[in-house]
Formats: structure tokens, sequence, C-alpha cells
């Protein structure tokens, strides 16, 4: 949108993503001892619009569908013709996107779980604010992109926030009782929610009857109470400073549209392979969310379909372990 809005939009986007990248790779010479200058090789990948952002290419056409990127094979350029900091004639490779919104991040999960290589039937999910799902089965493998927004990652949820310590990443309310207990990232004082959180806590409220299969919150039930706006609100905890943070019926809502996004993609790519639940050998979640997340939590909410939670593996980085 910003790139669409402003005549030079994409070049000061390009701009920040290089500062971004130069910025990381001085951190990461200091840390190991080296300098930029000794760096000859370097691999990039992303999701087709950051892909496109960082080329400097046209990227209108990403937000109409069928979201046609404008190059999709992969590149090798020297690193000098983009402004990022490396040895003198160093190439950067970049793999190529799929199609859409299926990105080389992707590329890079598939390679890193080896999943081409794998006999049977398996999903492979990388979650963030595009979720790429892939389906492998026999020889096929069917990708698909799902704007899952960035709930889970905290963002445009009422305390949300990154996994940073104080963050609540983990939530257990007692079916029974209904009594709400919680952990902080580094055993801190609570300051905030992150996406391992509210997934917990939406689960948790289901499980406990505090939520209906709308998604609606019920009052009165439980630590739940009317916020300001007359709507209501979970109570988890209490900063140092005493304000409460809460879980609105407004984030139940936003966690309904990320895990609605999701499992679509899940049925459109089951629908493809002519398959069901009960087939899927195995499901791997990557990205910083799917690593984090509590695979149970997952499937009470139905953002899983119903398989057994042994079949469940989380990978961590997986784009950036392709990458390598």
């Amino acid at each position: 949108t910003y790139a669409a809005d402003h005549p030079d939009g994409t070049q000061r986007l390009q701009k920040g993503v290089i500062e971004a990248i130069n910025a990381a790779i001085a951190t990461l010479c200091q840390e190991c001892g080296g300098a930029p200058e000794q760096i000859r090789e370097i691999t990039l990948v992303g999701n087709t619009a950051m892909h496109h952002l960082l080329l400097g290419l046209p990227t209108a056409q990403l937000a109409r569908s069928p979201c046609v990127p404008i190059l999709s094979r992969p590149l090798a350029l020297k690193a000098c013709q983009i402004g990022l900091h490396a040895a003198p004639g160093a190439y950067v490779y970049l793999p190529p996107v799929l199609a859409g919104f299926v990105g080389s991040d992707h590329v890079a999960m598939v390679l890193s779980s080896r999943l081409d290589q794998q006999p049977g039937t398996h999903l492979a999910i990388d979650v963030g604010t595009n979720t790429e799902i892939s389906l492998k089965r026999g020889q096929e493998i069917w990708a698909v992109s799902c704007a899952s927004g960035p709930a889970f990652e905290g963002a445009a949820i009422c305390w949300g926030m990154k996994a940073a310590p104080g963050a609540i990443e983990r939530v257990w309310i007692d079916p029974r009782s209904r009594k709400v207990e919680f952990a902080t990232i580094q055993d801190a004082a609570p300051v905030g929610i992150c996406g391992s959180g509210i997934l917990d806590c939406v689960a948790g409220m289901l499980g406990a009857g505090m939520l209906d299969a709308r998604g609606r919150m019920h009052n009165g039930t439980g630590p739940i109470r009317i916020d300001a706006e007359g709507l209501p609100e979970l109570v988890l905890a209490e900063t140092e400073g005493g304000q409460a943070i809460t879980v609105t019926q407004r984030d139940v809502e936003r966690i309904q549209l990320a895990k609605g996004a999701i499992r679509s993609g899940i049925e459109v790519l089951m629908d493809a392979a002519a398959i069901g639940p009960e087939q899927i050998d195995s499901v791997i979640l990557a990205g910083a969310f799917g690593s984090f997340i509590d695979p149970l939590s997952a499937l009470q909410i139905g953002m899983l379909p119903a398989i057994d939670p042994q079949r469940i593996t989380q990978v961590g980085n997986a784009a950036g372990v392709g990458g390598k």
C-alpha cells in the first residue's frame, strides 16, 4: 500500500530493507569477530512482496488477484548492485519465488524439512503474517499462502507484543474452576501477551465454556468482565503498575480470522490432494510463532485438523536453515 500510494514508496522501502540487512550484517560480524568485507556470498529468502521490494520491483500487481510476481526465477547478482555491505565482487543469491505470496522463504522451508524426500503424506506450515502451507503426497507437492494477519505474532491484539521478556507466553485455564494461570518469558513481570499466550488463552476459554462455538465470551464466567465499550474481556494478569492485562472480544475475533485463514488453506490443499486428515502422516510447524505454540491449543481451536498430536513436529526457523 505504501509503495502504491507514494511516488517514491518503492525506493524508500527498498532503502529501508537494505539498511536493516546491513545493520544485521554489522551485528553478526561484530559477534563473530569478522568484517563485512570478508563476506563473499549471501543468500536471501522472503515472501514475494519482500523479494520484490528488496529488488525495487513493482508490487502493485501483488495487491490484486491473482498476485502475479514480476520475476519468479532464481537470481544471482552482485551485492554492490543493491547496496549490501560485503566483499568486493560478492554475490547475492535469491532462490525462486513460486507464485502469489508463496515465496522463496517457503522454498527454503521445504528444503530444510526435506519435505520432498519423505515418504507418505505430510503438511508443512510456516506460520506468520503470511502463512505458507505445503502438502506433500507421493511425488507431488501442493502449496498455498494464507493471509493470516499479524495476530499470532502479537500485533493487532490489545495487549499484544513480540516474544520478549515479560510477554505472557503460556496460559492455563482450569476447565472446572476457571482459574487462570500463566507463565512469562524469562519469568519477568508481565507486560503483555505474545502469540503463543493468546492462542493458549482462547483455547483455554473454549475448553472451560467461557467461549461459545462462535467465539463469543460469556460475561460472568470466571474472570470475564465488561470493558469500557460494553464488550466482555478476560483479565489475565496485572502489570507492575497495576494495569489489567486483558484478552478482549475483539482479540478473540482476530484470532478466529487468523485461525480460519490457516485452516482454510489446509482444507484447500486436502481437497486438491483428495485426502482427509486421517491420511496425514505428520505436520511440520515452522516459523517464530509455529515453534512456540502449544499444538494442543492449535487443535483445540480447530486451527489444525483433528490429527494425533504425536504427529506434530516443531522445527523453528526453517526458512533460515533452508537458506543456509
